[in-house]
């Protein structure tokens, strides 16, 4: 079995297909590494920082969807249109950040503190973030056209369920299959984030008109909110674009 990568190592490793950068050349993908997680704060951090987050993004998203139909809000727009890029079809599958932005408004889901975290900072930062756990990870992280013959692990009917992407799919994934389809569409089951995560990785998302300022902003604002999770928590991070 291959020795795992430190996360210095997994950022260094991470890609980013030039088929990809063809599609949309504006994007830009910031990877985030979280280590020093400790899981029993993880898991009783349901109030305080965490609820105070959800808050603040549920005021933002009913702020922002008080004048501007959620389909032309800039940054949603623009993955609207990636989507379209290839072949997929934005009304029927929604990217994460349109998704949670529709349902922020009356509420957004509880899941765990990491989830929570994260699904609230891009809503504040209205950039796409997903959530993993390195640990779970075999070889690097990679985005790419698919061929449509990668495995995806997902649930079906509330049953456990491999599927697969289709071909020249987007898709974020790594040595055993696909972690992300449809660029930042669903998430797999096995890298999920979990109570007992110890080093998450992040994946933020962004196209233009989102800034590299502004990227950075946002997880500088996600490293804050999480410093809270653990008693010794370290992140590293690096910007991949064109």
């Amino acid at each position: 079995m291959p020795k795992p990568m430190t996360p210095s190592e997994f950022l260094v490793a991470a890609s980013v297909a030039p088929e990809v950068f063809e599609l949309r050349p504006d994007y830009r993908a910031m990877l985030v590494v979280i280590e020093g997680l400790t899981p029993a704060i993880t898991t009783q951090a349901g109030d305080g920082t965490v609820a105070t987050l959800i808050a603040e993004a549920e005021t933002h998203a009913t702020e922002l969807l008080a004048d501007t139909p959620v389909d032309e809000l800039p940054h949603i727009a623009a993955w609207r249109e990636a989507y379209r890029a290839f072949g997929a079809k934005p009304q029927r599958t929604r990217n994460s950040l349109e998704a949670l932005t529709r349902r922020a408004a009356q509420g957004l889901p509880r899941v765990n503190a990491l989830t929570d975290v994260y699904n609230a900072t891009s809503v504040l930062h209205q950039i796409p973030f997903g959530g993993e756990d390195l640990a779970r990870y075999q070889g690097a992280a990679r985005l790419a056209r698919a061929s449509g013959t990668e495995a995806f692990d997902t649930v079906a009917g509330r049953e456990p369920a491999t599927e697969h992407p289709e071909d020249c799919e987007v898709v974020w994934r790594d040595d055993a299959g696909v972690t992300c389809r449809r660029w930042n569409w669903r998430q797999g089951r096995r890298t999920g984030l979990s109570d007992d995560t110890q080093t998450a990785f992040f994946i933020l998302d962004a196209l233009a008109p989102a800034s590299d300022a502004e990227v950075e902003a946002a997880a500088d604002a996600l490293v804050e909110a999480l410093r809270g999770l653990g008693s010794e928590v370290r992140a590293s991070r690096r910007l991949i674009g064109a």
